[in-house]
């Protein structure tokens, strides 16, 4: 087909506002562009499966002619151990899923208010400041298997009055002591990221300081974080396997006790496997977040 000058204008014309008229024609130049960039997205699709291939049959080849491989499969694939602690270990992912639930909305809650007494101004609070400060240097500093040793291990031998000793609830409030140190230092950074500006053209119009933190300064501080917040949830998702120590019979408990009867080690990497199925959704979401908050930056919106 024939493409006119006046034809060709249009669709230039076309182009720059986006909107093509009823009698658009493509130009010989964009079709061949487009048959371009479909062949080259064709060959890079079929570079990238070549490469996974060849890379899976590598390493397919190198642990299978192992000399210790017969031996490995038998006690950490074997299954018959992996279709008995499979059901055992769904049941005690529910309780991990409870921990994430519950201490996530008290990490971020106890965060927040961590965050804000670190960012509180004048002399007066200078006492909390320091508190706050204390308290997020210490927990971020101590590993959390050894806090949660110190929680679940060290507040039931005090014997105090009207103090729980479930391992559930201690475990719960070990995670919660050191997630909240992390999720501070990010809400922290969040309020900072907000130019005086905002919070001056705030007490302009008339709000106070709490009004101001209030609506002006989390609301944007919170969206910008979203991203880091999301990915300590998925950290806080996976040591929840962490109160098993305690007793509690949790996903990973439930490998562990299979995994003393039986002496073999496939309960572990069901285990494994399943937190892995539950990560992946959440790590997914958090890369859409991130890149949808990238796009609408590089629009020019509102983050």
């Amino acid at each position: 087909m024939t493409v006119t000058k006046g034809e060709s204008a249009r669709e230039g014309a076309d182009d720059k506002d986006g909107m093509p008229g009823d009698d658009y024609v493509p130009s010989a130049r964009r079709l061949a562009r487009e048959r371009h960039k479909r062949a080259r997205t064709r060959r890079a699709t079929a570079v990238a499966a070549l490469s996974t291939l060849v890379t899976a049959a590598v390493l397919y080849l190198v642990v299978v002619d192992a000399p210790g491989w017969p031996r490995t499969k038998e006690t950490f694939f074997s299954a018959q151990y992996a279709r008995e602690a499979l059901p055992k270990v769904l049941e005690g992912l529910w309780l991990n899923v409870r921990l994430l639930l519950i201490c996530g909305v008290a990490v971020l809650v106890l965060g927040m208010l961590i965050a804000i007494a670190r960012t509180l101004r004048g002399p007066v609070f200078f006492p909390l400041r320091v508190l706050a400060a204390a308290y997020t240097d210490f927990f971020r500093g101590l590993p959390l298997i050894i806090n949660l040793m110190i929680v679940v291990l060290g507040v039931p031998a005090l014997r105090l009055q009207g103090v729980t000793v479930d391992p559930v609830l201690l475990g719960g409030t070990a995670l919660t002591l050191t997630y909240s140190a992390y999720v501070a230092e990010v809400f922290r950074a969040g309020i900072e990221s907000i130019h005086p500006s905002q919070r001056a053209a705030a007490r302009s119009l008339g709000l106070t300081n709490r009004q101001a933190l209030r609506y002006v300064v989390l609301p944007q501080a919170v969206r910008r974080q979203v991203p880091p917040l999301l990915n300590d949830l998925v950290s806080l998702q996976k040591d929840t396997g962490l109160v098993s120590i305690g007793g509690a019979v949790d996903a990973v408990r439930a490998a562990d006790i299979i995994v003393g009867r039986s002496l073999n080690y496939t309960p572990y990497i069901v285990a494994g496997l399943v937190f892995v199925a539950l990560t992946i959704p959440m790590t997914r979401f958090t890369d859409w977040v991130t890149a949808r908050l990238d796009r609408r930056r590089e629009q020019g919106g509102s983050l």
